[in-house]
């Protein structure tokens, strides 16, 4: 039987979600709560005490999903820590969108993440798949086509990505790279850049399947004890107590 994944959903839940009055945290919880393997699914918010991502909260996470617009300055510096520790030991994290800029993505990346050419257009958004092999993609066809989009653009300021699954071209001939993955410590992180608060991008079929196999592929296996101090004992003397050689 697969192992259960834990998932959080945060949103800032700010009043500029136009096209989601019940908050984007809903719209997705409302998809992946249908998530095969899904055990625990919360919702936390920015209002909430801690922004609701306690330590009991982040310890019984295994894949945070985060989606942040414009109050990423008012996210605590403590809780970014926090988050950053448990992305270190296994926690996934898939970033989503305007998310690019969050406090939590600059610090694991090193980069000025926020950093790319951006403008709202309302133009469609084709978002080419360059690594089918890849389990985010699985399931999908050569492209996915958005209607309507915020139109991103490189350059991009992140750090060269470990996986480049998705190249999005759009309408006025801007290209970005709109899904890509990293490995921070012993956590696993997903960006994917389709998701403007202003339009149902999250209702599209193709964007819940590559959500969802997001999930499964961020999860961990299981968390690692890695032991990093001190040991007066060798291996080798620890085997022969064991064995009583």
């Amino acid at each position: 039987m697969s192992r259960k994944i834990n998932v959080t959903i945060w949103n800032e839940e700010d009043n500029n979600q136009a096209a989601y009055p019940e908050g984007i945290h809903t719209a997705l919880a409302a998809f992946v709560k249908e998530h095969e393997q899904l055990g625990t699914l919360r919702t936390a918010t920015l209002s909430q005490p801690e922004h609701g991502l306690s330590h009991d909260v982040l310890n019984d996470t295994d894949v945070l999903l985060w989606w942040g617009h414009i109050y990423h300055h008012k996210v605590s510096d403590e809780i970014v820590d926090r988050v950053r520790d448990r992305v270190i030991q296994g926690m996934g994290l898939i970033v989503l969108h305007s998310g690019h800029a969050a406090k939590i993505f600059s610090k694991l990346l090193g980069t000025h993440t926020w950093k790319l050419r951006w403008r709202e257009a309302n133009e469609r958004e084709r978002v080419w798949v360059i690594d089918h092999n890849h389990p985010i993609a699985k399931g999908l066809d050569e492209y996915i086509e958005i209607p309507q989009s915020e139109t991103y653009g490189e350059y991009f300021n992140i750090p060269k990505p470990d996986e480049l699954i998705f190249i999005s071209w759009y309408e006025g001939g801007e290209v970005f790279r709109s899904g890509c993955t990293f490995n921070r410590g012993s956590g696993k992180i997903f960006y994917f850049a389709p998701g403007h608060e202003g339009f149902r991008i999250y209702d599209m079929p193709e964007i819940q399947r590559i959500i969802k196999n997001g999930i499964s592929w961020a999860a961990p296996v299981g968390y690692p004890k890695i032991s990093a101090d001190h040991h007066p004992k060798s291996p080798e003397a620890m085997y022969k107590e064991a064995h009583n050689l």
